[in-house]
């Protein structure tokens, strides 16, 4: 007979309450989303020079583009090479800490890419680098 009483008072449905692991879901998707590093590219497809001495630039925001036809873009925007220091001085401001990569393409004129650097320097940006892909050989 106590078996009988016991087997009776377990037929209740029982629920599983999912509300902590939904929640736990959700926090997890957020931090993942903060923390998340997004690929800035300058706008256009260049080809870029190679260098044995090539490192990564890891705090790279503001990336601009010289092409070999001799067009500057920044921000995915095709601009003026003499409206670079206004257009840097804007995102700068939007990130203080941030670098500067210019990414000249192989074809490109040199004086167009001093000039655009020039304009980064007279923005007020201290770290500037030029892109390169890394030589094997």
């Amino acid at each position: 007979m106590a078996t009988k009483d016991h087997l009776n008072s377990e037929t209740g449905t029982t629920a599983l309450n999912i509300t902590p692991m939904i929640d736990m879901v959700f926090i997890l998707l957020i931090f993942f989303a903060v923390n998340a590093s997004f690929v800035k590219e300058a706008g256009v497809e260049i080809e870029r020079p190679s260098a044995r001495t090539a490192v990564t630039q890891q705090q790279a925001n503001i990336m601009i583009a010289v092409t070999q036809a001799g067009e500057v873009w920044v921000d995915r925007k095709r601009v003026d090479p003499r409206s670079v220091r206004g257009h840097v001085e804007r995102l700068h401001a939007e990130n203080p800490e941030g670098a500067v990569v210019i990414l000249a393409d192989d074809e490109s004129q040199t004086g167009l890419v001093i000039e655009v650097l020039d304009q980064v320097r007279l923005a007020g940006v201290e770290n500037v680098a030029v892109a390169a892909t890394q030589d094997t050989v």
